[in-house]
């Protein structure tokens, strides 16, 4: 199996999703040695937001691209390679302000091209690329968003990462939330915290029992 392992968090040391994402492909390791992680740190090397000359550049055909439109495109093509080219996808970040932190959104405006990661159908219906990857969105939140939180509603993270993902073809994302991790007494974050480590178990369980029997 090839995963690619993105964080997002800036928190270095200090992420939640990070020790929970590392924790993640060290379990999924013991239990397949042979599994090949390709690693992206969006902090470190974040993606460039959209410019005029990147959407004109990536709805110009192929065949008529300037070098100058190749050159705006080369990291949105080799990060659309990372993914197809992956049989697995791990992403962990943060919730900032009920949604994905800027560097996720960015991202996501860099993989989603047509002809890559997604094409037309004869009919003109949008036909994902994406459709063999398994991914596992890992999330950590300061509240909690469960039904009966007063917070329960204000979700956008989740629905976003269904709708942009799905439009490529990942049409049963899995998710593991780590909250409430910071607005709530010790023993809760304690709580929430182990509830994710042992959600992510059990992902790496399902995982590995299906590679193996692949």
């Amino acid at each position: 199996m090839k995963l690619l392992h993105v964080d997002v968090s800036p928190k270095g040391a200090k992420s939640n999703s990070r020790a929970l994402s590392r924790y993640f492909v060290d379990r999924l390791q013991a239990q397949l040695p042979e599994l090949q992680v390709e690693y992206l740190d969006l902090d470190q090397h974040p993606v460039g937001h959209v410019t005029g000359e990147f959407a004109q550049a990536t709805y110009t055909p192929e065949e008529q691209r300037t070098p100058r439109m190749q050159a705006v495109l080369a990291d949105s093509d080799r990060l659309c390679a990372q993914l197809l080219n992956a049989d697995a996808l791990l992403f962990a970040m943060p919730m900032y302000n009920w949604s994905m932190p800027s560097a996720f959104k960015a991202y996501i405006d860099a993989i989603i091209r047509t002809n890559l990661t997604y094409h037309f159908d004869e009919q003109q219906n949008v036909i994902g690329n994406l459709t063999r990857q398994k991914a596992l969105f890992l999330t950590t939140r300061g509240a909690s968003l469960q039904p009966g939180s007063p917070y329960a509603d204000m979700d956008a993270l989740t629905p976003a990462l269904r709708a942009a993902f799905g439009f490529i073809g990942i049409q049963a994302p899995q998710f593991v939330n780590a909250e409430p991790l910071a607005f709530a007494d010790q023993a809760a974050r304690e709580a929430g915290l182990a509830q994710a480590y042992r959600d992510l178990d059990a992902v790496v369980t399902q995982w590995a029992d299906a590679t193996v029997t692949a």
